[in-house]
């Protein structure tokens, strides 16, 4: 009888890596990339960048959307609401009031899409029309109101630890800090901030605008943020499909090294290979 011995590599096992879900508001979710649906250059980039980047929940400016704005005709039909959350967000409220308005017609449009339990709503306030920065005494005012009214509110504040543990007291399911202004692609330019609203939140932290490469994704939740919402930095890609496959893999990689915690910072080398039992 003949044997044959093949000598091909044999396929690598790799290790089994456990469930590391996300919850907000009681709802998981197995990505921890959130996507935007503004900028792209046409709807059919827009669903194949979402279905690149693997991700379950897609924010849609309420207003756009309502107004058929430039690049959002047909955008809340052309996406599959059955297999992705949508996070109804306030882009364009200039006030609380204003805020409080669209939050509410987003609810409905999220109902009438077929999401019947859907009260999320990712919450902007944003008077300044140069920086885009929020306002927090505006954001804080409407937080608290439609909390009262049974939102799972996801506020996009400025890296704030006080402004965040204010919002998780009065009920938020989130917050969003940002790393550095919207659309501006600059990176984390907060670390400091954000690195203490991660420490002391116990609720989910999304670092939210200004995330521009995948390795700024992955530092983001190489600090621990429990998730990220990235758009600008997909959309305006030179290949927005390839970037949203990009995006997912960092924030995988992130939050798996976080978890895994990373070797102490020394301020001297130390040898890989053992001293010991060397030849002389």
């Amino acid at each position: 009888m003949s044997v044959t011995v093949s000598n091909a590599p044999s396929a690598p096992i790799a290790a089994p890596i456990e469930r590391d879900p996300l919850t907000i508001a009681g709802k998981t979710f197995s990505s921890r990339l959130m996507t935007g649906t503004g900028k792209y250059p046409d709807l059919q980039t827009t669903r194949d960048s979402i279905e690149a980047s693997a991700c379950e929940i897609v924010t849609v400016a309420v207003r756009r959307v309502q107004t058929n704005a430039p690049g959002h005709e047909g955008l809340a039909e052309a996406i599959d609401w059955s297999k992705i959350w949508m996070l109804p967000n306030t882009a364009g409220c200039q006030t609380a009031e204003e805020a409080i308005r669209v939050a509410r017609l987003g609810r409905e449009m999220a109902k009438l899409l077929g999401q019947e339990d859907n009260n999320f709503i990712k919450l902007e306030v944003i008077p300044d029309a140069k920086y885009l920065l929020p306002d927090p005494i505006g954001t804080l005012q409407a937080a608290e109101q439609l909390v009262k009214e049974g939102f799972a509110v996801l506020p996009y504040i400025n890296a704030d630890p006080l402004l965040a543990k204010r919002l998780e007291e009065i009920g938020c399911a989130t917050v969003m800090p940002l790393g550095s202004p919207i659309g501006s692609g600059q990176g984390i330019k907060n670390e400091a901030n954000i690195a203490i609203i991660i420490e002391s939140a116990k609720i989910p932290v999304v670092v939210d605008a200004g995330i521009g490469t995948p390795s700024e994704a992955a530092r983001a939740m190489e600090m621990g943020a429990d998730a990220l919402l990235i758009n600008s930095a997909i959309a305006l890609a030179q290949d927005p499909v390839k970037m949203a496959r990009a995006m997912a893999m960092a924030a995988e990689a992130g939050r798996l090294a976080y978890r895994a915690g990373r070797m102490p910072l020394k301020t001297y080398a130390s040898a890989s290979s053992p001293l010991t039992g060397t030849i002389a």
